[in-house]
């Protein structure tokens, strides 16, 4: 081993989110930059789905560098590990369920139904319909997924617990979506945002644990709930509620299966 790849074993972890904040503010500063003013370039914002795919990038241009190709192998297996059980696939699922759930409820107290076509509105791009739900899946599911819970957090829960993994990991997440909320999120919403995002990413490790690994499972539950409160469809009480709902998940999960693995499964670390 040289001394450059063995520098990168050793701060594989700060490589990783340096890489990953670089790739995807690359995208997200020149555009925070248009929308407030600043420069008048001449960038589409629907490049905004690109940012997704900063922390898959830098997950696998480290592992490339830091374990070959037999890690890089290890990340698809990962991803494409679909043999998880039933009831796993109902939870990953769970978002779309809910919502529904949540619709049919809503029209029992205010008399009418949402209107389910506005599912397919997505920012910066015509409504896509179902289409949407693949929209989110292939790029904030997969994009984040491969990188937050695919590569940093095997990587924390090898030096702490499941919980704290996940709190240090949370902060990261959320400070990678800065840029954000000078061109698309309104800073008025950022202590909710902040405090729904880490009870997510507890609810992430959780079915990330409890599935040996499985970046598919947490990467089609990201998705489906992103196609649900990203949307005209999903504002308001709807997306209060859910994420009400995965507060309340979150909190019971830390009870029921104590900070150390945060699932009945041993946490997951790379090997």
């Amino acid at each position: 081993m040289n001394t450059k790849t063995s520098w990168l074993q050793k701060n594989s972890l700060l490589g990783y989110f340096v890489l990953a904040y670089a790739i995807s503010w690359t995208i997200g500063i020149p555009l925070a930059l248009i929308a407030q003013g600043k420069v008048n370039w001449q960038i589409p914002f629907p490049v905004h789905y690109l940012y997704a795919y900063g922390p898959m990038l830098s997950a696998l241009i480290m592992t490339g560098l830091t374990k070959g190709k037999s890690g890089i192998a290890d990340i698809f297996k990962r991803l494409f590990k679909w043999r998880i059980g039933f009831s796993w696939w109902m939870i990953s699922l769970s978002p779309l369920a809910a919502y529904f759930v949540i619709a049919f409820v809503q029209r029992m107290i205010q008399g009418e139904w949402v209107d389910f076509s506005l599912l397919g509105e997505v920012n910066f791009l015509p409504n896509l319909g179902v289409g949407a739900l693949f929209l989110w899946i292939f790029t904030y599911g997969i994009g984040e997924e491969v990188g937050w819970r695919g590569y940093a957090l095997p990587r924390l829960q090898e030096k702490m617990s499941a919980l704290n993994a996940t709190l240090v990991l949370g902060v990261l997440w959320a400070l990678w979506h800065l840029p954000i909320f000078f061109y698309l999120f309104d800073p008025a919403i950022a202590i909710g945002w902040f405090f729904g995002l880490m009870s997510g990413a507890i609810l992430f490790t959780w079915l990330y644990n409890s599935t040996d690994g499985s970046l598919l499972a947490v990467a089609l539950w990201h998705g489906a709930f992103n196609f649900i409160t990203a949307s005209a469809a999903g504002e308001g009480l709807g997306a209060a509620i859910m994420s009400t709902l995965v507060m309340v998940w979150a909190v019971a999960l830390i009870f029921v299966y104590k900070p150390a693995n945060l699932s009945a499964q041993e946490k997951q670390v790379i090997k």
